[in-house]
């Protein structure tokens, strides 16, 4: 069933060609995601097709199914401020979220005659479940306070409330625009597992290679204004356009060749002697128009090396730091050595930001002692960035830090020529900040942060906004950097790839240094949770069995019941392991929709069959 179909949607502004005459179909139960360089116009074509922007080109159609319902997720989504966080989540024309509108409504007002009939309503559409789960998901997306406006929330919390929005509306059709921004690691891992559904079409735009991995059956690239479509995910995308690109320069050496031989016959041929003649003059120019395209496929280069770190680099010796009753460093003690990479990783509110100013010198600690090295000069990206001047135009904001910029070996590169490795041409050096994508400023504002020639970096959520490919050249810059590096970050696959070890910050000024990447610490975690959730499920039934056991008047298990007690024991046992078999199996990068539907009903009854056996065992260890 077709979802989704463009013909020709063209989209420019001013001289810039963003698309041109592109088409796409999408059909249901697909998940594609939409790649690109930034400031190609991967969020105006999502808005083009979600009907915020029109379309250019009079023979442009969008066609989307009328019977289906489509959710979209805007970078920056628009709420009325005035609304309280409830409020705006139930801003909806969804039936059932309207029924427990009337309902909220009611009880505030203390109306007693719409509150029946908003109860009515509600038991008629079993809504009663929607309000429970909008109050799940807004606590799970830290969005604790559900009275407070719309116009007191931060961007990301407007963010995560737009994505609690949209899920409780269950549509169909999610169109979502980096949807992983402003989540911790714990949002991110259960909005793929709620992507993963097999009911669900989606298009979204990411950078989280995560996503494209483990969610995504198809990847399009929009590249020099037109679409190539790849089906597989991230990683049969990076085969396939190795290969399109290696096709793409053959055919090129072969049209050139073929233009030299047709540009010698012009030159010697009358023009037009004949039908014939002119059919092959007329062939002689689309070969030209094809030659004279230039693609480029230049890459962000990122050569500045850094200066050269001492012996003594960074040296933290007991240090404390608390506001008030909030403790979030408790006698911490490390010294940093050469080419260390570390990630920070805990929820928000535990010290992290706190314990990078600590370390830089920006907060004084309430105990102990930060000793930094002669030598070591930080360089910090933050997630905030710089405040850039919307009036001021790109080679004013390099040039205001320098003219010149030091590399290895005596060499030195001007502003300009720095600017061009970071993919900002001469012509966009000349354009207005205000004119640049949320991506071309962060990659500007991380060329402002080494342009100070850092040996010890530290990056707080630096993949936000940035395109794959400026994130590959950055973590090839990263791995041999001479200096040490810290990272924050949310996105899996940069902290994987990147990281020795991590700082993991645990609350109540508790930081532990974890050998290993991230995926190996959720691994350790979740295999504790596991063992967690199985001693308090051993512990509620042998407490339960106690309880009913002091009630019980009847004699103890007959023979025939003592036997069953046992064989109950080693039914439930296998069927926790088959369990959590299926429960691994959601783990594979390459499981079909199919394969999800199949494990989900297996699980369930697999579920369903534990718990009958578990309240039997129960029964009989209350007799016993």
């Amino acid at each position: 069933m077709n979802y989704l179909t463009l013909e020709n949607v063209s989209k420019s502004y001013g001289d810039k060609v963003l698309f041109n005459k592109i088409n796409l179909q999408i059909s249901k139960g697909q998940k594609i995601a939409l790649v690109a360089k930034n400031g190609s116009g991967k969020s105006t074509l999502l808005r083009v097709i979600g009907g915020q922007e029109a379309p250019e080109g009079e023979t442009a159609k969008i066609l989307v199914r009328k019977d289906i319902k489509i959710g979209f997720l805007d970078q920056e989504p628009d709420f009325f401020d005035e609304h309280t966080v409830f409020e705006a989540v139930f801003d909806s024309e969804n039936a059932e979220i309207q029924a427990i509108k009337a309902y909220e409504e009611a009880l505030r007002k203390n109306d007693n005659d719409a509150l029946q009939l908003a109860l009515d309503q509600m038991d008629k559409l079993k809504a009663w479940d929607i309000e429970a789960k909008v109050k799940e998901l807004l606590t799970r997306f830290n969005i604790g306070d559900f009275e407070k406006k719309v116009k007191q929330l931060s961007g990301g919390q407007k963010k995560r409330l737009a994505l609690v929005k949209l899920v409780i509306e269950a549509p169909e059709f999610i169109i979502m625009d980096e949807p992983t921004n402003h989540l911790d690691i714990d949002m991110i891992e259960w909005l793929e597992e709620y992507l993963q559904r097999a009911n669900l079409t989606l298009l979204m735009v990411t950078h989280d290679r995560y996503f494209l991995e483990r969610v995504c059956d198809v990847i399009i690239e929009l590249d020099h204004g037109e679409i190539f479509k790849y089906n597989g995910n991230y990683s049969d995308f990076l085969t396939k356009k190795a290969i399109r690109h290696e096709t793409e320069s053959a055919e090129m050496e072969k049209t050139k060749k073929l233009f030299k031989r047709e540009l010698d016959w012009v030159r010697r041929s009358p023009q037009a002697r004949s039908t014939k003649a002119k059919a092959r003059v007329d062939a002689f120019y689309d070969i030209k128009d094809k030659v004279s395209q230039k693609r480029d496929n230049t890459e962000m280069q990122i050569d500045i090396k850094g200066q050269r770190l001492g012996k003594k680099i960074v040296e933290m010796h007991n240090v404390y730091k608390s506001f008030g009753d909030l403790k979030l460093i408790k006698g911490f003690d490390y010294k940093f050595r050469k080419k260390e990479r570390v990630g920070i990783v805990g929820p928000n509110g535990v010290g992290k930001s706190t314990f990078l100013q600590v370390m830089t010198g920006q907060l004084r600690p309430d105990g102990g002692k930060v000793v930094v090295g002669g030598n070591t000069v930080f360089g910090y990206y933050t997630q905030s960035g710089i405040q850039l001047r919307d009036d001021k135009r790109v080679i004013d904001v390099v040039q205001d830090i320098a003219e010149y910029i030091p590399l290895d070996k005596g060499q030195k590169l001007t502003a300009p020529q720095l600017l061009e490795r970071f993919l900002f041409s001469r012509k966009q050096q000349q354009v207005y900040v205000s004119q640049l994508s949320g991506g071309e400023r962060r990659r500007l504002y991380l060329l402002t942060v080494l342009m100070e020639n850092p040996n010890f970096l530290i990056l707080d959520e630096p993949t936000n906004d940035l395109d794959i490919l400026t994130l590959n050249v950055l973590e090839d810059f990263l791995l041999e950097f001479p200096g040490c590096v810290i990272i924050v970050t949310h996105d899996r696959y940069f902290m994987d790839k990147l990281v020795d070890h991590l700082f993991v910050f645990k609350g109540d000024g508790i930081i532990k240094d974890f050998n290993g990447d991230y995926t190996d610490y959720r691994e350790m975690i979740k295999v504790e949770e596991r063992e967690q959730r199985k001693l308090e499920r051993e512990e509620q039934l042998k407490q339960k069995a106690k309880e009913k056991a002091a009630e019980a008047k009847q004699p103890g298990l007959s023979q025939e019941e003592k036997k069953e007690l046992k064989r109950l024991e080693k039914q439930i046992a296998k069927l926790e392991e088959k369990k959590e078999e299926l429960s691994e199996r959601f783990n594979s990068t390459d499981i079909s929709p199919e394969q999800i539907e199949e494990w989900s009903k297996e699980l369930s009854a697999v579920t369903e069959e534990l718990e009958e056996k578990e309240m039997r065992w129960m029964e009989l260890a209350d007799m016993a």
